[in-house]
Order: structure tokens, then sequence, then C-alpha cells
């Protein structure tokens, strides 16, 4: 009984081997097999060829775009709830703890390595009414420095318009972009930072809303906008309108530097003023009313010890 298991276990591995053999040599010996062989033999055989079959890799490469959004400290509650909403606009993007200092901006890099991310939007705030926003390809660069300004958020706004949290945007950007090299390198890292890649996990699939990005006066202008779809006058058809959800706000350039938050200068806005002149030039104006109301009071007083009114002959008719 013994001698006869043997002998099926050592028949069961021949035919094995002689399967495998017959597939190294290009599966030219599986005709030559018996017609006898059993049905479960062939899906035997079958399920060999088919592990053995070379099939091709797919590509299972991912699309990876995922921005850091970090504050400094002093954010006034405006902008800080500026930061919330774009936080919730963009489901690529991961929030950190605010930076504690200003001088050295290039730990953003290695913080944004631990975050696994390769974009980073830093909002920093001086004299709590101020705020500059970086935007950053780290750890290469470019970087490009903004004046925020004109900030308005989606409660203050209290727009009609919403959107499904996590859903993609539609970008769209003025044909200016197109025209200027630093506006169209602008556009480039727009598209990076606030375009959301479809093989994020956090997203919805679906497509409601529009970022729009216009130049005027030499400043970008932001808004969002909920795509709403109704019914047309005309059957099986559908017209889309827009309706502005918030938060609104606008971006004046400063600088273009060829690295993350460091590097030469690639370009610089001239028409840009800082705050700090303007502040100071409403100063003067104030101090220059001021000069003037003090002037004018010391020259009446002048003129009031310098006049005399001449006696009036009749004064003396009745005495």
């Amino acid at each position: 009984m013994g001698k006869r298991k043997d002998q099926e276990y050592e028949d069961g591995a021949a035919k094995k081997r002689k399967e495998i053999v017959s597939l190294a040599n290009g599966g030219s010996d599986l005709e030559s097999n018996d017609e006898d062989d059993s049905e479960d033999e062939v899906v035997g055989r079958k399920a060999l060829l088919k592990e053995h079959t070379p099939t091709e890799q797919k590509d299972t490469g991912k699309y990876k775009q995922r921005v850091l959004i970090i504050t400094s400290r002093g954010i006034t509650h405006r902008f800080r709830h500026l930061m919330n909403d774009l936080h919730v606009l963009m489901p690529h993007s991961k929030k950190d703890a605010k930076l504690d200092s200003k001088a050295h901006l290039e730990d953003l890099n290695e913080l944004a390595e631990l975050n696994n991310c390769n974009n980073c939007l830093y909002f920093e705030v001086r004299k709590h009414q101020d705020m500059y926003m970086w935007m950053s390809r780290t750890p290469n660069g470019p970087s490009v420095k903004f004046m925020v300004r004109n900030v308005h958020t989606m409660d203050e706004l209290k727009m009609t318009g919403n959107c499904l949290k996590g859903s993609r945007p539609l970008l769209s950007f003025d044909s200016t972009f197109d025209g200027e090299p630093h506006l169209q390198l602008l556009k480039e890292m727009f598209q990076q930072v606030y375009a959301t890649p479809r093989t994020s996990r956090k997203i919805k699939p679906f497509i409601d809303r529009v970022m729009s990005f216009s130049i005027l006066d030499n400043k970008v202008w932001i808004r969002n906008y909920q795509i709403i779809e109704s019914l047309a006058d005309e059957p099986n058809k559908k017209k889309s309108s827009l309706v502005e959800i918030g938060p609104r706000f606008v971006l004046e350039i400063m600088r273009i530097f060829d690295g993350s938050f460091r590097g030469s200068t690639l370009y610089e806005n001239p028409d840009f003023v800082t705050p700090n002149n303007v502040r100071r030039a409403l100063k003067g104006k104030a101090s220059i009313k001021h000069q003037k109301r003090i002037d004018d009071k010391n020259k009446r007083e002048v003129k009031l010890k310098t006049s005399t009114i001449a006696q009036d002959p009749l004064d003396s008719v009745f005495k």
C-alpha cells in the first residue's frame, strides 16, 4: 500500500515537471500530452499557464501634490479665518503649528519634507495688520512673496454659493497670464498649489466650483464660484451659471526667488510700495494739515494784535 502511494506521488510530480519544461520550451510539448487526462488536470494546466505567462506591469505611479499651510505668530482672527477657508477648499493640504521664528524661513523646507508635502503656503503677519503670503515649491524652488490685500472670508461675505466639501475645482486664468514670463511662472505655480489632484484620498468625485485668477492693476484677484446647472428653455439641455462662494482676496507681487524661501531675485515689482511707506505718507499729510491750522492760528493772533480801530469823531458829540 505504501509503495503504491509513493508511485502515484512520483507520477504526479513527473507530470508537473513535464508541464513546466513544456512551458519553458514555448508550450510545444503540451500538444503531445495524452488525451486521457482528466478534467482536473486540464484546469490545473491552465492555471499553471496563467501563473507563468508574463503580464505587462501597469504604471501605478500617482500624481502627488500636497500643500503645507502654516502661519507665523501674531496672526489676527481675519487672517486665521482666511487660512482655514483655504484649508477647507484644498483637500490635498495639511496644516501645521505656527512658526516661531521669522528669520529662518529655510526651516519650512524641512517641515514640508516631514509632512510629505512638495508645496508650501506660509502666511507671515507683521505688526498685527500686514499679511504676506509665501508660495513655494519645496525644496528647490521657485518661491513668490505676495502682499495680501482686501481680505474677505466666507463667514464674512455670507454668499449664497455652496459647494461640496472636498470637491475638485476648475481653475480659470486671465489671458494676461500668457503674456509676460513671470506671469507664466505664477500660472504654473497656482496650478500646482490650488489644483486638487484626482489621486488625493480626501476628494469627492465631483467638480462643482471654479477658482478664478485675474490680473488687474498688476495684482492677482482671486475669487471662488459655485457652478449651478439648471434646465434651459430647450429640451434636453442645461444652462450653467456661477454664484460666488468666497473667500476673496487680492495678491500683490513683491518678488520671485529662484530658490525655496531664498535665492537670487528673478523678478521684482517696481510699483510695489510697502505698507510702512503708505502709513508714513498718510501721517505726513495729516501733519501738514495740523501745521497749517497752527500757522493760521498764529497769523490771526498777530493780526489782532497789530490791527487798531480808528477813533470815530462822532463818539464825543453827545457828551
